[in-house]
């Protein structure tokens, strides 16, 4: 769902700092050779994601949903000297597209990639984190969130992707869309939620942003 006219994201485009050029090839190489392109968060997204990771300057970032691994990339930049991104992926046969331009990057040795279904793996995690990226399965957000709470640190932001669903969050909820669903109460819930100060940007899918207190 475009919240903008073409024109306005074109010129918005034009007026944020250029990818890397690692970025521009591995999302190219994502929309020929995977299934499913647009769910690579892009270039005015990877931007923003970048941007609120050099405001945070995290030490350790937790991201749910790796895909093609742009976003950790984009995450990564943020990044302090000794700081490690943790991604979380279930699908196996992206590593090799992940791989080839994590290794092409300045941050290769800060990622540590995970395979797995993530509420299994986040308990058995050590750290505590200060920026996490939800962009899995959207049906589990609201049991991702129960599952890293324990994990965040103090000012944590926790950013969650596709929170607007098409523009589904508006509409007559259909029976047995348990995404959308899923989605509504995650969203009252943050909004809800006197630990977290939270609002959504109208950015490509919608993002969500909480900072947890």
């Amino acid at each position: 769902m475009h919240f903008f006219s073409e024109a306005l994201e074109s010129y918005l485009n034009q007026h944020i700092e250029v990818e890397p050029t690692y970025l521009k090839n591995l999302s190219h190489e994502t929309h020929q050779k995977v299934i499913q392109p647009r769910m690579i968060s892009g270039h005015y997204q990877g931007r923003l994601l970048s941007f609120l990771s050099r405001l945070v300057r995290p030490n350790r970032i937790l991201e749910l949903g790796t895909y093609t691994g742009y976003s950790a990339l984009c995450l990564a930049e943020g990044l302090g000297d000794e700081g490690t991104i943790t991604t979380i992926e279930v699908n196996e046969e992206l590593a090799w597209l992940q791989q080839k331009y994590w290794k092409l990057s300045p941050y290769y040795k800060s990622i540590e990639p995970i395979v797995g279904d993530a509420l299994e793996i986040i308990p058995t995690l050590k750290n505590r984190f200060d920026l996490v990226f939800i962009d899995a399965k959207k049906a589990d957000y609201n049991e991702y969130l129960d599952a890293v709470i324990p994990k965040l640190s103090k000012g944590c932001l926790v950013v969650s992707d596709n929170i607007l669903w098409s523009g589904k969050v508006v509409e007559p909820l259909q029976k047995g869309d348990k995404a959308t669903e899923a989605l509504l109460k995650y969203n009252q819930r943050l909004t809800e939620d006197d630990r977290f100060e939270h609002l959504i940007l109208p950015v490509r899918d919608g993002l969500s942003v909480a900072r947890y207190l």
